[in-house]
């Protein structure tokens, strides 16, 4: 039986979950930042990298495409290693493995070698995101795991309010400097902090509960209780096989609501520097600045949707409500195209719906799937929306070297991004959640 919402938020279950936190979560959150500084700096990079290398939007577009293939490859065989060797291992192999990747990004000069770096980058990182997920599952029981994962999840408006502009200026600051490109320095100053932090993760981590000498034997018992109480509310008897995980339709339930919070992440991360550069801004500086308006704002609108998720023990209309604004946003960014005032305005939208609309439904996997199949499961379901996010980059290069605008693509992105919240709704009834 589950454990009593008020036995679960008493005062001293309280001050030992701020001391987890407070031991894990900046750590956590400072590998985050570097993972979606390196992974999207080639958006602020790719203004001038197209220029410097004559590549089009479609071969950026491949680019960003191909780095999902090697996520995808690799995603669900290294979230199973890091159940069975532990998170600081894995952080350790996967952080050392894309920030060298990463800063390789400087010797570009083709596109071969361009889809070639990606794609590495993508195979190193493999694993890393829905790896956090499982972590956080190993100390947070359901009913605090959201705030945490939205805690964790600042790491995406941080690194993506301080990215561009440190991108952009380091692009503006460097260029020329040893007869070295602005974007070829950039690559190199992002890449470099990911190693060092890998390093710091094995050392300073612990894999479980059991293994925190920081942890009284009390306080690791009271964690260990509201963790089996938890799991004693799902369903038992399933296996660990590939083959039943494959066959649970929970996976590709939750794998098709991912499609459309990848979509709507690529459509907004990946793009947006071009967007508003050709929105009528000229300067680097400038767009980097401008990029990082949407994520400051969606910040505070995560926290608040997070806050009110955990409060209200609901999921399902928080995520959905996200989606259908963000959705909305689209297709007004898609329409008012040449405004710079209304695409700032429409990218922030659109960013506050994915970062609220992700904390939330992030906590669902862990709920909803067995406590048997969830590593495998939030592995899976991560590959599913991997395919969106490698297939909307490609989708949206060719729409807009073929038409001269982001239009279509931005609209078939909206209506993915609508789907995953009526999905949401549909398909997951709120008693699967422990909503009812």
């Amino acid at each position: 039986m589950a454990a009593p919402k008020d036995k679960l938020y008493d005062p001293h279950r309280d001050a030992l979950y701020r001391k987890v936190a407070f031991r894990l979560m900046p750590l956590l959150i400072i590998c985050y930042m570097a993972n979606v500084i390196d992974r999207t700096n080639v958006g602020i990079a790719q203004v001038h990298m197209s220029t410097d290398l004559n590549f089009s939007n479609t071969v950026y577009g491949f680019a960003v495409g191909i780095f999902y293939l090697g996520y995808i490859l690799f995603e669900i065989p290294s979230n199973l290693l890091l159940d069975k060797m532990g998170v600081r291992k894995t952080l350790l192999r996967i952080m050392v493995l894309w920030g060298a990747m990463s800063a390789c990004t400087m010797l570009v000069r083709t596109p071969l070698e361009f889809y070639i770096v990606r794609f590495l980058l993508g195979l190193a990182e493999a694993g890393f995101w829905p790896g956090m997920l499982l972590y956080l599952t190993y100390w947070f029981p359901s009913g605090r795991r959201t705030q945490m994962i939205s805690i964790f999840m600042m790491a995406i408006p941080i690194s993506a309010t301080v990215g561009p502009t440190l991108s952009g200026w380091i692009i503006h600051e460097m260029e020329g400097v040893v007869n070295m490109h602005g974007w070829q320095w950039m690559f190199v100053l992002e890449g470099i902090p990911a190693v060092i932090l890998g390093v710091v993760a094995f050392l300073y981590l612990d894999d479980r509960p059991s293994d925190a000498n920081w942890l009284s034997s009390e306080e690791k018992s009271l964690i260990e209780e509201d963790l089996q109480a938890e799991q004693s509310t799902k369903v038992h008897g399933e296996t660990y096989g590939l083959v039943q995980m494959l066959l649970d339709y929970r996976v590709w339930v939750l794998g098709a609501i991912t499609l459309g919070t990848y979509a709507l992440s690529n459509a907004i991360t990946f793009w947006s520097p071009i967007i508003i550069q050709e929105s009528g801004v000229e300067s680097i500086v400038s767009i980097g600045l401008l990029t990082s308006v949407a994520p400051f704002v969606g910040a505070f609108v995560m926290l608040a949707v997070a806050r009110s998720s955990d409060r209200l023990r609901e999921r399902r209309w928080h995520f959905s409500i996200a989606m259908f604004c963000a959705s909305a946003a689209l297709i007004s960014l898609s329409i008012f195209y040449s405004s710079p005032l209304i695409v700032i305005a429409a990218i922030t939208v659109a960013t506050a719906g994915f970062y609220a609309g992700a904390s939330v439904f992030s906590g669902i996997p862990a709920i909803y799937l067995s406590n048997r199949t969830r590593a495998g499961g939030i592995a899976m379901v991560t590959t599913i929306g991997a395919m969106a996010a490698m297939l909307s980059p490609i989708m949206m290069g060719w729409i807009r070297t073929s038409t001269g605008s982001f239009s279509l693509g931005l609209q078939i992105s909206a209506g993915v991004v609508f789907t995953a919240g009526v999905v949401l709704l549909l398909a997951v009834p709120a008693r699967s959640l422990r909503e009812s």
